[in-house]
């Protein structure tokens, strides 16, 4: 049972109404997430840290979503030794729709280097250190280099990498792209589906851990 954390209070309202959702899983979907669930409790019991790299193409949109919610989720739940990550088979950039998305759902998101790929510091508890965020490759210094999980969270990303160097678990668990909406009315919303989507499914993973 999850215990009192000290969230910022748009991530806090965020949370009360994702975990009401878990509901809506598919089996299917249900299934795979169970894997990574039965991962990190296997990771758990044997005293183990867990590293988890979540990989799309770019590191530009659901690998940043992907890694931030996991992140916040094992602080909700109490989970030791979870360090989140994300990269990809490519560096391009942070999202600046991914940003905004993520903005609305509750992180304090505060730009830092400017450039073609900036750095953003992410904040989601005060009681926790920021994240630094940029698009980066999977082997990027900022990354481990052995002994991590990598999630892949796109199908590019998972045909074009069946074998991860210095991963020791792999699991795809892919989201659609919000991407294909860019520059149409519906830009906005297919970028908070997906939000919601990737963190209503992080919390369910790390609910059963």
């Amino acid at each position: 049972m999850a215990g009192p954390v000290n969230l910022l209070p748009g991530i806090g309202r965020y949370i009360a109404e994702i975990e009401k959702e878990f509901i809506h899983i598919s089996g299917e979907r249900k299934s795979i997430l169970n894997r990574f669930s039965g991962y990190l409790k296997k990771q758990i019991e044997e005293g183990i840290a867990s590293d988890l790299i979540f990989i799309c193409t770019h590191n530009s949109r659901r690998s940043h979503m992907s890694q931030l919610w996991a992140q916040v989720a094992a602080y909700y739940y109490k989970i030791p030794g979870i360090h989140c990550f994300s990269g990809g088979t490519e560096a391009t950039a942070f999202n600046p729709r991914s940003v905004k998305c993520l903005r609305k759902a509750g992180f304090d998101i505060i730009s830092g280097k400017s450039g073609e790929n900036p750095v953003y510091r992410v904040s989601y508890s005060p009681d926790r250190d920021q994240i630094q965020s940029f698009s980066k490759k999977i082997d990027d210094d900022a990354n481990p280099k052995k002994d991590f999980a990598a999630i892949m969270t796109c199908s590019q990303a998972d045909e074009a990498c069946p074998f991860v160097p210095g991963a020791s678990f792999r699991l795809s668990i892919p989201y659609d792209d919000p991407k294909l909406a860019d520059n149409t009315p519906k830009e906005e919303i297919a970028y908070d589906e997906r939000c919601r989507q990737i963190a209503v499914e992080m919390f369910y993973a790390f609910s059963r851990v």
